[in-house]
């Protein structure tokens, strides 16, 4: 994780159970993802959760590195 996502993107296990949120609320980053994969428009997640461009796309690159570094096994 970069160093500047490591400032948007906090894991804290007294916030929401130790998932990743969006630093300084309470916002989780499977929220914020999944309504974007939901159809949500980027805008209203904005306005939706009180949360900057540059949160939300946080949250979208934190969800990208999780799933490339997972390895995968085949059958």
């Amino acid at each position: 994780m970069t160093p500047k996502l490591k400032k948007l993107i906090k894991v804290d296990p007294k916030v929401r159970f130790g998932k990743p949120v969006i630093a300084g609320t309470r916002v989780p980053v499977e929220l914020v993802v999944g309504k974007i994969a939901g159809g949500m428009e980027i805008e209203a997640v904005r306005g939706e959760y009180d949360l900057t461009r540059e949160q939300v796309m946080a949250a979208l690159q934190y969800a990208a590195a999780i799933v490339s570094s997972e390895r995968f096994l085949s059958a």
